[in-house]
C-alpha cells in the first residue's frame, strides 16, 4: 500500500504562538508530485483505497478527528489560514505532523467547500477487523449510492451510539470528501466496514435483526428495540434485496399519516435508530 509522503516528518515550532512558516514547505506548481497525488485522492475511491489515505476538508472535521484521539499525517494550508486563530489552535494539537502551504489556486483544487476554511488534513484510513459477533448496536446498509445520504446515516449512527456500520459493495465510498462532510465527524466514532457480504454479516449478528421495508405490516414502534440490535436499510429506490429481507427477524415499517409514499433513506434510518435510543433511555 503506497502512502503519500513528501519528506520525513519534523515538528514545526508552535504555530499557535506565531510560528507560521518555520520548517514549512510551500507548493506553487500543479506539477508537484505530492500535489498531484493529493488531487488523485480527492477524486478517486480507488486511489484512496490504494494509498490507504484520504483528506479531511475543513477545521470541523480535523477537530473531530483530533477529539477522537487520532493524529493526521500531513496538514495543508492556504495563505489565509496562516493567520487564522482556529487553525493555529488545531495545529497546536497535532503531534509533529508535516505542514505544507499551497498556493490558493492549488488549495481550491483539493477543497470542495464554497468557502474553504483553509485547512486540509491527510489521514490514514482505519484498519478495522470485521467482528460482527462483537457488535451490539449496528447498521447494515445495502447499496446506498448518494454520498449525502450515506454521510447522514453515518452521522445518525454515531449520534445514536451505534458501534458498527456495515456497507455493501454497492454503497458510495465512505471516505469520499462528500460523505465525510455530510457525516460531520461521525466516522471517527464508528467502526466502518466497507465492501461487505451483508448476508454473511446478517447471519453472524448475535442479536435482533430488523429490516426497514415499505411492505412490512409491523410498526417500528411496536418492536422491542433493547438489547443487541441491528437495523438493515436498503437502496434509495429499490429498498432491501429479498435475500436480506428474508434474513431479518422482523420487517418493520415507519407509520406515515401524510400522503407521501416513502421517506428519504437517511431519514428512515435516523427514525429507526432514535426510536431505539428512546426505548433504551426509558428503561
Amino acid at each position: 500500500m503506497k502512502r503519500l509522503e513528501l519528506w520525513k516528518s519534523h515538528p514545526l515550532p508552535e504555530l499557535g504562538r506565531n510560528k507560521a512558516s518555520f520548517g514549512m514547505k510551500h507548493i506553487q506548481s500543479r506539477d508537484n508530485p505530492f500535489f498531484r497525488e493529493l488531487a488523485r485522492l480527492t477524486g478517486s475511491a480507488r486511489q484512496r483505497r490504494k494509498a490507504g489515505q484520504t483528506l479531511l476538508d475543513g477545521a470541523h472535521l480535523l477537530a473531530a478527528y483530533l477529539d477522537a484521539g487520532k493524529q493526521p499525517q500531513h496538514i495543508l494550508l492556504n495563505k489565509a489560514a496562516l493567520h487564522d486563530p482556529e487553525v493555529a489552535s488545531l495545529l497546536g494539537r497535532t503531534a509533529g505532523a508535516q505542514v505544507t502551504q499551497l498556493e490558493d489556486g492549488l488549495f481550491a483544487v483539493l477543497s470542495e467547500l464554497k468557502t474553504p476554511t483553509g485547512i486540509l488534513a491527510l489521514i490514514d484510513l482505519p484498519q478495522t477487523d470485521v467482528a460482527i459477533a462483537d457488535s451490539h448496536f449496528a447498521l447494515l446498509l445495502e447499496d446506498i449510492q448518494d454520498p449525502g445520504n450515506l454521510g447522514s446515516m453515518l452521522r445518525s449512527a454515531a449520534a445514536a451510539g451505534c458501534d458498527s456500520v456495515f456497507l455493501s459493495s454497492g454503497c458510495a465510498d465512505a471516505w469520499s470528501p462528500k460523505v465525510l462532510r455530510s457525516s460531520m465527524g461521525g466516522h471517527f466514532a464508528l467502526n466502518i466496514y466497507e465492501h461487505q457480504d451483508l448476508q454473511a454479516v446478517a447471519k453472524g449478528f448475535p442479536g435482533k435483526l430488523l429490516a426497514a421495508s415499505l411492505r412490512a405490516k409491523d410498526s417500528l414502534y411496536d418492536r422491542d428495540l433493547c438489547g443487541d440490535l441491528a437495523f438493515m436499510v436498503g437502496n434509495e429506490g429499490a429498498g432491501l434485496s429479498e435475500a436480506l429481507l428474508g434474513l431479518a427477524k422482523n420487517q418493520i415499517n415507519i407509520p406515515m399519516l401524510g400522503k407521501m409514499e416513502s421517506l428519504n433513506a437517511a431519514a428512515a434510518a435516523a427514525i429507526c435508530l432514535f426510536e431505539a435510543v428512546r426505548q433504551r433511555q426509558s428503561l
